[in-house]
């Protein structure tokens, strides 16, 4: 494990419980512990930060409901696999979903390269206007058929070597995830009607319905990407569980 630079939470600075959290997360949204990885123990973070077991407890208890580390007994604590950031949210890669079901997954590339930050998406990736930004374009194939178009905008500082990635062999989704390890996302979901561009990239007519998701991923201090990603309504579906 890499040297620490600040080992105590700092008084003043709220509970101890969610400095010890604060502590944490970084160490995971910065990379420096990657999923999978050993969290330290209670034992650990009593001798650490000088607290009690009762608050050491409290933390990362909360830190696996929140889903970013998991906890078994016997095993210890590990940094959770980032994707499944909740028991309410699962950020999905179009190749391992389409792979599950049998097929095969293809990725045709129009569109990787490095542009300046118009205003909306400055705005959106809380990048100042005219900032460095990485902007791709794909269309995502299942057995040869278009089922997703994809425009995405990524943060550099966040994935620096987003435009050097094979994204016929490794989707945006994954790699984001393997390089800017979540801490927060958020999405919404409408009807719409495609574009000329989006309707041609998917064979379809511009009169066919789709389904468009919006999606902000955020790690640590930046908001790592921002996405349009478009289904055509006759060939994808949404699906997801409930629990109580």
């Amino acid at each position: 494990m890499a040297r620490e630079t600040a080992d105590r939470p700092h008084a003043g600075n709220g509970p101890a419980y969610e400095q010890v959290k604060g502590w944490i997360r970084q160490h995971i949204a910065s990379g420096q512990w990657r999923p999978g990885d050993v969290v330290p123990s209670e034992a650990a973070l009593v001798e650490r930060f000088a607290i009690s077991r009762m608050t050491a407890n409290r933390a990362l208890r909360e830190l696996a409901t929140e889903g970013l580390v998991t906890r078994v007994q016997g095993s210890g604590t590990r940094v959770a696999q980032l994707h499944r950031i909740s028991s309410q949210l699962v950020i999905r890669d179009i190749h391992e979903e389409v792979t599950r079901r049998g097929h095969v997954h293809g990725t045709r590339v129009l569109k990787v390269e490095q542009e300046k930050a118009g205003p909306e998406v400055a705005d959106s990736l809380k990048l100042r206007k005219g900032s460095r930004v990485f902007h791709s374009v794909l269309v995502h194939l299942e057995n040869g058929v278009p089922i997703l178009f994809e425009d995405r905008y990524v943060n550099p500082q966040a994935a620096p070597d987003y435009l050097a990635t094979d994204f016929t062999r490794e989707s945006p989704t994954l790699h984001l995830l393997r390089n800017a390890p979540l801490t927060e996302a958020s999405y919404t979901i409408e009807a719409c009607l495609p574009s000329a561009e989006e309707a041609k990239a998917l064979d379809i007519r511009t009169t066919e319905p789709c389904l468009v998701m919006m999606r902000r991923t955020v790690s640590g201090g930046n908001v790592a990407s921002i996405a349009r990603q478009l289904y055509p309504g006759t060939r994808y579906s949404f699906s997801g569980e409930f629990q109580a």
